[in-house]
Order: structure tokens, then sequence, then C-alpha cells
């Protein structure tokens, strides 16, 4: 195996962390509203738990404001309380068959906590990059130990993984740029 099949075998894992990362911070709630924010509430249906998405249609009835329309009737309550003991900050209000949220405005202590979390995430999406680095150039010391590369390609392949985790670690910063501007509009 040489240096850059092992370094390929790592770029799958890369961009899967880059999905979750930006997955996780749809979740987190800024002054625009977006179905990511209850999608993946969970709601306890008939005794069991079901994401909310399963139950209900999720749609924007405004900048700041969340239509849920569910399924089935029954639905209603289970995902009334669901929503209530979330951290939205906001109480979902009974209108016929659908469910609203209004969020409201965010305040200045909450944008600094919201920062913090962001911050957090961003730490953790680079310690997971790096994990994956420590195990490919392991694998690829591995294989220098073994004979199977030369020492040249050894070298090369550390500087090829250290640019390809260079460009995840970019994309991370790119994504965390774009949320800090959202939660601070």
């Amino acid at each position: 195996m040489n240096y850059q099949e092992i370094i390929d075998q790592i770029k799958p894992e890369l961009e899967k962390v880059i999905n979750f990362f930006d997955r996780e911070l749809a979740k987190i709630r800024t002054s625009r509203a977006t179905p990511s924010l209850v999608e993946d509430l969970e709601v306890n249906c008939f005794g069991q738990k079901f994401p909310l998405r399963q139950l209900a249609a999720i749609s924007l009835a405004g900048p700041r404001q969340i239509s849920i329309q569910p399924w089935d009737k029954s639905y209603i309550e289970p995902i009334v309380a669901a929503i209530s003991k979330s951290s939205l900050g906001s109480a979902p209000i009974v209108d016929k068959d659908f469910v609203r949220i209004s969020l409201p405005q965010v305040t200045e202590e909450y944008r600094k906590e919201l920062l913090r979390i962001l911050s957090g995430k961003q730490e953790e999406a680079k310690k997971t990059i790096r994990r994956w680095r420590e195990d490919a150039w392991d694998k690829i010391q591995g294989e220098f130990r073994e004979g199977k590369i030369r020492e040249d390609d050894k070298f090369r392949g550390k500087d090829k993984l250290q640019d390809l985790v260079e460009e995840y670690n970019k994309k991370i910063e790119e994504i965390v740029e774009r949320k800090r501007k959202e939660i601070m509009e």
C-alpha cells in the first residue's frame, strides 16, 4: 500500500466530519428560523420516541416563525410537549391543525453563549480531523518500517497528509465564519 492510498482512505472520513459539523451548527439557533432547529426534536408518541420530522411537515411561516403541520391531529399534544421541554426559548402555539413557534429576538448575552458553543464544536471537529491525521501517519510509518514504502515517499506522504488536513481545517473555518455572521445579525 502506498502513502496515497492511505491518504485516500481517510478522505471520506474527513468529509463525514465536515458534514456532521455542518448539521450540528444548523441546529444552533440564530436570529433566523430554520426547520433544522426542530426537526430532530424527540417527540414521545405512543410510548416511543420519534424525531419531529417523522411526525409532521416543518416549514417557515416568516423569518422568525416555524410552522409544524402534524400528519395526524393526535400528534399535536406530544409535539407541543416536546417543544416546551426544548431549549428553543419559545412557547408553541396551537392553531387548528398547526403548531406555530415564534422565536424571540436573540439577546447579546445569548449571542455570546452561542459563540462559545460554536467555538467548542469547532474545536471538536478539528480534534477529530487530527485523530484521522494521526491514524493515517501511523499507517504510513508502519508501511515504511515494513519496507513497503521508501523514506522519501514517507515524507511526501506526510506533506500531502498535512495539506489535506489544512484543506479540511479551512472548510471548518469557512463554516464557522458563516455561522458567526448569522449569529451576529
